[in-house]
């Protein structure tokens, strides 16, 4: 059976999703749409067989869709998800589930209520240096895990390649909170459990409508400290790490997808060997998503999940 989708959002995430949709034999692209017609002129030349000029509503709505992916920047996902709801179709929303943590709770109601498919794109739901850090847990691996420390820096947020993205700057939907701390805080609820938070500090620049430029904070999930450094300015090498210092043994993850661990010497990478880790990932969650849609055992983190990290995410920034 092929799987027909309709790709709300032609930004870089969506333009990402649709590349790999069309490489999967299990996906067609029913159509894509964005608010910006500029963005779908732009899709229309690299995908020239598919449809970029039926609307949004009209997409949702179509007896031919199976699953709306929805792509568009925060603030706009839950319109696009009831719509969903309301025409019975299943969803796959991007992070964060939203910014208002009150209409999140109420969407999360009505998906859930629903009974549809979802799930929420966050990296370590279905990808191979996630499902290596769930398993070493599980198998106690790491003797007593003792915390988790994770560590971000960018030079430039936003990122070169996501500066046509204005809003990612904007305090009232983007930052680095949102865009990058939320994929290892679902990461540590995927391992540990649900997370309370503890203390946190959250510096901005002196223009307020400019989102935070440091951010630090103390979590606690399953008993285990979890500590967060993250910061944005600076010359130098972007940093994006996650590390679980255990008893026996410690892993982590860093620059998204490479796994090294540690029993006391030098850190040994246990990265699998794959030809492209941007194609493997897309791939694992597609084919993660075939056994949502088909009622299976699938690891892609729902609505609820989704919302736990949310209310992380903006109690930090609060």
């Amino acid at each position: 059976m092929t799987y027909r989708v309709a790709v709300l959002g032609l930004g870089i995430m969506g333009q990402r999703m649709l590349s790999h949709l069309t490489l999967h034999e299990k996906f067609a692209v029913l159509g894509g749409w964005d608010a910006s017609p500029e963005a779908r002129a732009h899709a229309k030349t690299l995908h020239p067989t598919i449809d970029f000029d039926t609307p949004a509503e009209a997409l949702i709505r179509s007896g031919d869709t199976d699953l709306v992916y929805i792509g568009v920047p925060p603030m706009a996902h839950a319109g696009y998800a009831l719509a969903a709801i309301e025409a019975k179709k299943a969803v796959l929303c991007e992070k964060p589930l939203g910014v208002d943590v009150a209409d999140s709770r109420a969407l999360t109601r009505r998906m859930e209520a629903s009974g549809l498919p979802q799930a929420v794109n966050f990296a370590y739901g279905s990808s191979r240096a996630g499902e290596a850090i769930q398993n070493a847990y599980a198998a106690g691996a790491f003797g007593t895990l003792l915390g988790v420390d994770i560590r971000q820096h960018f030079a430039v947020w936003p990122r070169p390649w996501q500066a046509n993205a204005r809003w990612l700057a904007l305090r009232e939907e983007g930052g680095f909170v949102r865009e990058v701390l939320s994929h290892f805080l679902y990461l540590c609820d995927r391992v540990l459990g649900p997370a309370t938070l503890d203390t946190f500090d959250v510096r901005h620049p002196a223009d307020p409508t400019l989102c935070e430029t440091h951010a630090s904070a103390r979590l606690t999930a399953a008993g285990v400290p979890i500590s967060v450094a993250s910061s944005a300015g600076g010359v130098g090498p972007d940093l994006v790490e996650i590390t679980f210092w255990g008893t026996k043994k410690s892993h982590r993850i860093t620059d998204w997808y490479r796994t090294e661990e540690t029993e006391g010497g030098p850190w040994v990478e246990t990265t699998p060997v794959v030809e492209d880790f941007r194609r493997d990932g897309a791939f694992r969650q597609l084919n993660q998503i075939i056994a949502m849609l088909e009622g299976k055992p699938h690891s892609l983190p729902d609505f609820r999940a989704a919302l736990r990290v949310q209310e992380l995410i903006e109690a930090i920034l609060a």
